[in-house]
């Protein structure tokens, strides 16, 4: 098992040319965000946004829409009723679904038609109720063999692999990421302490990051919004995932130095400083 270095950042983060602009740098659509969960899907928007996703939608319940605006402004909003959804997801390079989503017959409906909607082109990144639905039905799965990223902690890994937690060993965990995605197009990134990240082909690497302040809600929505913005920007591979989870603990490893608690919207209003930091331009 291989050990993440702060390389990866270097590595993956790209310094931004003068003469681009926002369609550049991807675009990231986010769906999540029931009636009692709109924080959820708008910390995954402050991730996405924070660590330079160019184009920025959301769509959530209407409750959500002041929320959403007077805190991301940057944010486009959809109504996740409006049948232009499935239009709009096609115009993406990378969709996040699942944080706040709930599961819900309305819920399962919206995973339903983005798997019969999205393409072999772009990625898909699964958290939180996502996860519990297709534990539930797995044949809410994309049809088509897209770029999977699920971000599980170890509960949700618990009911869609099931594996029980103190089972859950790298080759047990490799074994039934391959067995729910036979075309090996599959990244696992498995939440816990020190996140380990499995490739299609079975490979893990382990986060060295992280601390206990950032056991707090909301925190693995802004990773999965980091995921999401980095990918948009850099790629889908193995490299990206990385950077994003490393990305994702530094920042929290930095505040943890003189905060008893981690917020996870300090965690991403710092992500533009470590971006500038490790990017430069």
């Amino acid at each position: 098992m291989d050990e993440i270095s702060p390389e990866i950042l270097q590595q993956v983060i790209k310094k931004r040319a003068s003469n681009t602009h926002k369609g550049d740098y991807g675009r990231v659509l986010l769906i999540g965000g029931s009636e009692n969960y709109g924080g959820a899907i708008i910390m995954a928007t402050e991730g996405a946004i924070n660590c330079g996703a160019g184009l920025v939608a959301v769509a959530t319940h209407s409750l959500n829409a002041a929320a959403l605006h007077a805190r991301n402004p940057e944010a486009m909003y959809i109504d996740w009723r409006d049948h232009g959804l499935s239009k709009l997801i096609k115009q993406m390079d990378v969709i996040v679904c699942g944080p706040g989503l709930g599961t819900s017959p309305f819920a399962q409906k919206i995973l339903k038609m983005l798997g019969q909607t999205i393409t072999p082109e772009q990625t898909l990144v699964l958290d939180a109720s996502a996860l519990d639905l297709l534990a539930l039905d797995n044949t809410l799965l994309p049809s088509t063999a897209v770029r999977i990223i699920l971000t599980p902690h170890q509960m949700e890994w618990q009911r869609l692999s099931q594996i029980q937690i103190p089972y859950q060993s790298a080759s047990a965990n490799a074994a039934a990421l391959a067995k729910l995605f036979p075309d090996h197009n599959a990244i696992l990134v498995l939440k816990s302490n020190h996140t380990q990240i499995y490739d299609p082909d079975g490979q893990v690497s382990v986060n060295p990051g992280g601390n206990p302040g950032m056991a707090m809600g909301g925190m693995g929505d802004t990773l999965a919004g980091i995921i999401g913005g980095l990918v948009a920007q850099f790629g889908s591979d193995l490299a990206t995932v990385q950077a994003a989870v490393y990305l994702h603990s530094l920042a929290g490893d930095l505040l943890a130095q003189t905060d008893y608690t981690v917020r996870p919207t300090k965690v991403s209003a710092l992500l533009p400083k470590l971006m500038k930091k490790y990017g430069g331009y």
